[in-house]
C-alpha cells in the first residue's frame, strides 16, 4: 500500500511485496529509486549524505 501512494504501478508494488529477493537487492531496483526521492526521505527526517559530504569536503 505505500508503494501504491508514492505512485508505483499496481502489479510491480505486487511483484515487490512479495519478492523473494532480500530487501538490499530491492531497494536498487530503478523504481524505487523513481518512487522515494531524496526529497522524501529528508521529510521524514533522514539526512542526505551528499550534502553533509560536500560540506565537509569543500574546505579541501
Amino acid at each position: 500500500k505505500s508503494l501504491i501512494t508514492l505512485k508505483v504501478p499496481k502489479q510491480k508494488a505486487w511483484e515487490w511485496a512479495n519478492t523473494r529477493k532480500g530487501y538490499w537487492r530491492i531497494a536498487c531496483s530503478f523504481i524505487l529509486h523513481q518512487a522515494i526521492t531524496n526529497k522524501i526521505l529528508e521529510g521524514i527526517g533522514l539526512k542526505n549524505l551528499n550534502h553533509i559530504f560536500e560540506k565537509a569536503h569543500s574546505n579541501y
